[in-house]
């Protein structure tokens, strides 16, 4: 790396790595016109197609009011499709496994989301500041020895 000798030399290197292009994301979409995503959250994982239609959400077979039963969670996974006004204008086919039901919504979440930037990436800026695109890592921690739990220790005995 070159040594900088002045300020001015400075604001030239940050003006060059400034006008370094933005990433440009590109139109995902198969030969039958669907969009596919993978979403994650805990240790559930949703496969998802997203393509045009009418606003059907079919999970593992299922429709995704039978399968997510608690209104929270059917909420919870209808957020992307109504942030960006695109409510009853795509079929989302998905398949989830793995954690519990609520693990499982937000892992369809997160694959609905990105499926949707695949299939109109101008949707991007609009999902984005919400936080459905970023994978929610947090997971539950490892039990450890000498304790009951992962940070529970046994109870105490004076005597």
């Amino acid at each position: 790396m070159a040594e900088l000798q002045s300020l001015e030399g400075l604001g030239a290197a940050m003006g060059a790595a400034n006008n370094a292009e933005a990433p440009v994301h590109e139109r995902k979409v198969d030969a039958q016109g669907r969009s596919y995503a993978t979403g994650k959250r805990k240790n559930a994982v949703a496969r998802v197609w997203l393509k045009a239609g009418t606003g059907k959400i079919i999970v593992n077979d299922k429709d995704f009011t039978a399968y997510f039963a608690r209104p929270v969670l059917q909420m919870l996974i209808l957020q992307p499709v109504l942030a960006s006004n695109r409510d009853g204008q795509f079929d989302v086919i998905a398949t989830v496994e793995g954690g519990g039901l609520s693990g499982q919504a937000g892992a369809l979440r997160h694959g609905i989301s990105k499926a949707l930037t695949y299939f109109e990436p101008e949707l991007r800026p609009v999902l984005k500041p919400y936080g459905f695109l970023t994978r929610d890592s947090r997971v539950v921690e490892r039990k450890k020895y000498g304790h009951r739990k992962a940070r529970r220790s046994f109870q105490f005995s004076k005597r």
